[in-house]
């Protein structure tokens, strides 16, 4: 099988050269990250439920959900949620096979209500949540480009494409580090950091700052004088964690909205911003690698709650990174790689319109010396394209 394969040499100032870079993500409580998880994860559990009661998934698409923010009156010591946050499943799911009907509309609810109260453990689910479910049916035409995909190679449900790059910057490495280091070290320590997090860096010439917005849970904080305190050690330790991705001098500033003389800063009674004005939706949030990179291409596709098995605006997005990762990871005189790659509604998806790879060479490097190479990596991983499926139920790739 012959695949429209394109590598060509790019001629561009490389990322880390670049005066001013922009690198954000917003971590899991925030209301865009809820919104995504929350659609994920419910395809997750139908593709899981369809798998089990019919022997393979069935037609899907969760990814038009929206969090509408509630009202509060955080205090410190402990406050109130005093209007529910309302989370909207819309989307298609088959609801019906050979004859028997499928209860896609309680697995949403379900799913969706296990994310909220894993992501958000302080919430009250019976008081301060509304899991409203309005999921439809899926379009005939969609519906039959999927149901050919049984026992081949599925067939794209759309024209769209999916975009990669590798490898990060130092900038986008720090992004990364400090989600994960809050995420896994400083909140298991620190009950006060609520999820919400966004994280925003700019690096202008050799100068790294980072603005993060924290939101802090008030019945783990007790004053406005403990509430500094642990902002004071929380960029601190931040700091430090951010130097070990970098030479250049970094600066951490976090909430920087607060009005300390007036006692106004962020303060939750949830870890969520969602709770008190702040609403949310699937797709508008970070991409596929977790990042929001105005520096490089990235498509706007919402991979979140795409159904695993033939939607390029998931399988695509996901694809391209992971034969950006590899291409880096394997061959040597790679300074930067961007991969595209589009699809044509109705084709067999190992079998794009284009796949494209744009390569800035290390200096010495010819561009005809490692084509050859990453034509391989590419046409191997779309050889094994359904693999992302796999994944993807499995939860071993995140989409957001």
């Amino acid at each position: 099988m012959t695949r429209n394969i394109c590598v060509e040499g790019l001629d561009q100032i490389p990322i880390e050269k670049q005066q001013i870079e922009l690198v954000e993500r917003k971590c899991l409580g925030h209301p865009d990250s809820l919104a995504d998880g929350i659609a994920e994860s419910i395809s997750r559990a139908l593709s899981k439920a369809y798998l089990e009661e019919c022997g393979s998934v069935l037609h899907h698409n969760t990814d038009q959900g929206e969090v509408v923010a509630g009202e509060s009156l955080p205090k410190f010591g402990g406050g109130l949620i005093t209007r529910p946050i309302y989370f909207l499943i819309s989307g298609r799911a088959t609801k019906t096979f050979n004859g028997a009907n499928i209860p896609a509309d309680a697995i949403a609810v379900e799913a969706a209500r296990d994310y909220i109260q894993k992501i958000l453990p302080t919430i009250n689910m019976n008081r301060d949540v509304i899991v409203d479910c309005r999921m439809g049916k899926g379009s005939t035409d969609l519906q039959d480009v999927f149901r050919t995909c049984e026992g081949k190679v599925p067939r794209a449900n759309d024209t769209s494409f999916g975009v990669g790059y590798a490898p990060f910057s130092e900038a986008e490495s720090i992004v990364r580090g400090v989600a994960a280091y809050i995420d896994e070290t400083l909140r298991p320590r620190y009950p006060v950091i609520g999820q919400d997090c966004k994280i925003m860096c700019l690096r202008d010439g050799d100068s790294i700052t980072l603005t993060i917005a924290m939101a802090f849970v008030d019945r783990y904080c007790s004053s406005l004088t403990e509430y500094i305190e642990q902002k004071n050690i929380f960029t601190e330790q931040i700091a430090n964690i951010a130097q070990q991705f970098t030479k250049r001098s970094v600066n951490v500033a976090i909430n920087t909205a607060d009005d300390l003389e007036n006692g106004s800063v962020f303060l939750t009674v949830s870890g969520t911003s969602a709770e008190m004005g702040d609403d949310g939706s699937v797709g508008r949030g970070n991409r596929a690698n977790g990042l929001i990179t105005p520096n490089r291409p990235m498509s706007m596709e919402a991979t979140s709650g795409k159904n695993p098995i033939n939607h390029i605006g998931k399988i695509y997005n996901l694809l391209a990174t992971q034969i950006a990762q590899d291409c880096v990871a394997e061959i040597d005189g790679i300074e930067e790689i961007y991969i595209r790659l589009l699809s044509q509604i109705g084709y067999p998806i190992d079998q794009p319109h284009v796949a494209s790879a744009q390569i800035l060479t290390k200096p010495g490097v010819k561009i005809e010396s490692i084509k050859p190479d990453v034509e391989g990596i590419i046409d191997e991983w779309l050889e094994r394209t359904t693999t992302i499926t796999e994944k993807v139920i499995k939860g071993e790739l995140s989409t957001f």
